[in-house]
């Protein structure tokens, strides 16, 4: 082979190697993204025939409309049932499979009124139907969207970089968590929780706290600090988190 055609190959193959690890680097990029959002696309889709229920079909009382709309009601359902929640929602599990098991009862109550035509039955079966989307909703999303950022953040701290003890990647986070944290102070509480405001400054003061010394402990590069202030700010975040269940 002349050397002109060697360097063509290595180059071709150095073009083939820096693609793949770009790839590489893109798709553990996106699952992780995908991972750390509470966002769920079964959820959203099935949004669609729960809307032509609740703003059309059941105003109306339009039962011969809701027999229509059943095989869409049960692929939505079981598209939902199917789905695998992000790992950022790990700790809602338990709650999601609950609102998911009711869910698949009430679809069955909704197809039994529809084939045994029963229209009273069937717009109550719509009626739980719709709020047990709600149901589902409030399930996995926090009702604090800068509290969902926030977490977002420290989800990759708390079950990425420090299991690897990667603390570069630490470090590069933390800038990130205190903007998110700076939001969160600016936040202001839900008109539903006004009875635990005082809990909840309380609780996202103790948060503060503790972000406020993982940047001391980066600082100081002692990885035990670092490591143990990163645990305050987990438990500071269940704990405010627990408030506004």
């Amino acid at each position: 082979m002349k050397q002109s055609q060697i360097k063509q190959a290595f180059l071709i193959i150095l073009v083939i190697s820096f693609a793949a690890a770009r790839l590489q680097s893109q798709e553990k990029n996106g699952d992780l993204t995908a991972e750390t959002s509470a966002n769920l696309p079964a959820l959203t889709e099935f949004h669609k025939v729960i809307y032509k229920i609740w703003h059309t079909a059941w105003p109306s009382k339009d039962t011969g409309l809701l027999t229509q709309l059943l095989p869409e009601v049960e692929r939505g359902a079981a598209d939902v049932a199917n789905a695998e929640i992000p790992g950022i929602l790990r700790e809602k599990q338990v709650a999601w499979r609950n609102a998911v098991e009711k869910l698949e009862t009430i679809v069955k109550e909704y197809k039994t009124a529809a084939e045994a035509k029963q229209k009273q039955q069937l717009l109550d079966a719509a009626e739980n139907l719709h709020a047990q989307y709600e149901a589902l909703v409030r399930a996995i999303r926090p009702p604090l969207s800068e509290l969902e950022d926030f977490h977002a953040v420290l989800y990759r701290i708390y079950h990425y970089y420090m299991p690897k003890n990667s603390l570069e990647e630490v470090k590069a986070a933390v800038g990130q968590l205190q903007d998110k944290m700076a939001a969160l102070n600016k936040a202001a509480l839900p008109q539903r929780f006004k009875g635990k405001e005082e809990s909840f400054l309380e609780a996202r003061s103790q948060l503060e706290r503790a972000v406020t010394q993982l940047a001391a402990a980066i600082g100081s590069n002692d990885s035990g600090k670092i490591k143990t202030a990163v645990e305050e700010i987990h438990t500071g975040y269940q704990a405010l988190a627990k408030i506004l269940e």
